[in-house]
Parts: structure tokens; sequence; C-alpha cells
């Protein structure tokens, strides 16, 4: 298959049009000829030296990964920008990227798969940009309490060796549970007029304590990579789906 056919097929199951005007990443094929030949696609988090020469080791063709090279344009290639573009062109990898749809596919996303893992039920789209969704909302069946909900963060979550933070200015007891991975703070203000108990992001903001105190809404930080891990993942299984050969590379930040 043809790194341009993956990338429509791509574009297609993600609805990537619906992003373009609200993604400051130029998602879809960034690096790389639409008729290389992928056999081997490999997945990671992030764009960067690291990930694209392990990529490269593993005998990838194709990289996909969640945050790329470009944010906006590249006026110049140089420093970073040459630094992780030259490896790709040298190692003859292409690179697929996918941001914000990535984020919101009600099946496929971030948001999605932490709340598979926390079994939501009564799921919805949340986190509204630009008239798209990035999010995801649900309920805890019977409840759970934040430490518990913390601690199973915890043990399943790719968190570098990090601890959780927490902001726990809401009940004790969690039923309604707000979703926006990476960095998600921004939308505090609708997880609290949707009701929610807790708003689950990645990395936080200094005003987002005062903002989630005088609301009564607490907010767990879980790590930025670690609640972006999800979506990339999902995506592996799809592409094996289709009949290539994938390999994930983790590369946790901590952060």
């Amino acid at each position: 298959m043809y790194a341009g056919d993956i990338a429509s097929r791509l574009d297609e199951k993600l609805d990537t049009d619906a992003y373009a005007d609200v993604d400051a990443s130029p998602n879809g094929l960034q690096v790389g000829p639409a008729d290389r030949e992928v056999e081997t696609v490999a997945v990671a988090v992030d764009a960067a030296v690291e990930t694209i020469e392990r990529a490269s080791e593993a005998g990838a063709d194709l990289l996909v990964t969640h945050h790329g090279l470009v944010w906006g344009s590249i006026e110049r290639v140089t420093d970073s920008n040459y630094r992780r573009i030259a490896p790709l062109v040298e190692h003859d990898l292409a690179l697929y990227v996918s941001h914000l749809p990535l984020d919101g596919h009600p099946e496929l996303g971030n948001a999605a798969g932490l709340a598979d893992l926390l079994d939501l039920d009564n799921r919805a789209p949340f986190g509204s940009l630009g008239g798209e969704w990035i999010g995801q909302r649900g309920r805890l069946v019977g409840g759970r309490s934040l430490d518990a909900l913390v601690d199973d963060l915890e043990d399943e979550l790719d968190t570098g060796g990090q601890s959780v933070q927490t902001l726990a200015f809401g009940p004790e007891t969690v039923e309604d549970v707000a979703i926006v991975t990476g960095s998600g703070v921004d939308w505090l203000d609708e997880a609290v007029d949707a009701g929610a108990d807790v708003l689950i992001t990645g990395e936080g903001k200094q005003q987002a304590y005062h903002e989630a105190r005088e609301a009564s809404i607490s907010v767990v930080l879980a790590g930025h990579y670690a609640t972006e891990t999800f979506g990339v993942r999902a995506l592996a299984e799809q592409l094996e789906s289709w009949g290539l050969d994938t390999t994930y590379i983790d590369c946790p930040t901590g952060l």
C-alpha cells in the first residue's frame, strides 16, 4: 500500500477535513512522497528525533504521530526543524500526523480511549472547538471516589514515573466525568456548565487552581503524554486490519 493511499484512508476515517480551520497542525501526510510504498508503520505520540530514529531502526516505512513537525507553517528548515526532517529524508521515512482529529474521534480518539479505560457509560462528545469536538464525557456507573479514580489512572497510564496531580475541589464521589486530553484546562468552564464532577486532562495552568476551587469541581492532571497514547495505539490496530505491520514507539516524557 502506498503512503498516499494510507493517508487518504486515515483522513476519511478521522474526518480530518472537518478540523482544517481549527487545528494549528496541518494534519495528514506531512513528510514524504505519496507514492512511497509502505509495509511497516510505526506509531508514536511525538514526531521527535528519538521516535524517528527508533521507527527507522524498527524497519518502518511510515511514522504516524499525534504531534507532528508543523504548527502553522515552516518558514525555514533549520535548527529543530532540520534535526527532525533530515533523518526522515535520510531514512526514507514518511510522516503522517493527526492532532485534533485524533483527540476527538468518538472511537479511535485519545479521549475515547481514556473513557474506555474508565468504563464510562452514557458517553457524549465534549470540548467544543470551532464547532468540532476534541473530548468526551460520561458517567461512572455507581460512582467512584476521586482517590480511587486517581489510583486507577496511576496504575494504567504511562506517566513516566510521575504522580497524577489532583485539584480536589469537587465532590468526594465522582459520577460525571469530562475529558479533554493533553492541554485541556481551557475547557474547565464547559465542564462546570455540563455539571461534571471532575475534568480529566493532561497538564494544567496556574489559573485553573482558583477557577476549579471557586466552581467546586475537581481537576485531574494525568500527564500530557500519558493521556495521549490511546489514539496512536488505536490507529495501529486500524492499520493492522488493513494488512500492514505496525510497531508502537513508546517515549514517555513524564509531562
